[in-house]
């Protein structure tokens, strides 16, 4: 395998990140949503509140929290949910976003759009994006991650998602 990154590899947050970011609602069963980050192999899920806005976050580190509680099955996403999100912007260095990942103890970064008054999440860049890179073969193993991949515009997704009770996993 060649070590050396071909001229297209991604050189800044938004070329490596994902567009789209799965969400719930505060009153969410912890259970769906960790069917959800099964299902859909992430990281985590940005919590909403009635209005769309971004509350906080609940990962893989809060669910298994809240198992250990011994009472998960009766908590839903407010109960077990990361106040505020980590944000991180679209043009630094992704090895510079890998770093700032290691300092801070997180396995998540978020990029958030603002429109119409409302924060809402537009993109990820996990721990899940590294390991792709690194195990790339060739472009077209990253061809469906940055903002050239072919997909829906964020502030369409979040319309749709939106309207559709605000959260595409449940109940607020």
């Amino acid at each position: 395998m060649n070590n050396e990154l071909p001229s297209s590899n991604p050189k800044l947050v938004r070329d490596l990140m994902t567009v789209g970011v799965l969400t719930c609602g505060t009153q969410t069963p912890v259970k769906t949503i960790a069917k959800a980050i099964i299902e859909k192999d992430l990281e985590a899920v940005v919590v909403l509140d009635q209005e769309g806005h971004a509350l906080g976050f609940v990962s893989q580190d809060e669910l298994v929290q809240a198992y250990s509680l011994g009472n998960y099955e009766d908590l839903v996403a407010h109960e077990i949910m990361k106040d505020g999100i980590p944000q991180i912007p679209p043009d630094i260095p992704i090895a510079a976003a890998a770093q700032l990942m290691q300092d801070q103890g997180i396995r998540v970064f978020f990029l958030m759009h603002h429109a119409g008054g409302i924060e809402y999440p537009a993109a990820v860049l996990s721990y899940k994006h590294f390991l792709r890179l690194i195990a790339m073969e060739n472009p077209e193993d990253i061809k469906d991650m940055g903002v050239g991949a072919e997909r829906e515009t964020p502030a369409n997704l979040f319309i749709e998602r939106r309207d559709s009770r605000k959260s595409n996993l449940g109940p607020h």
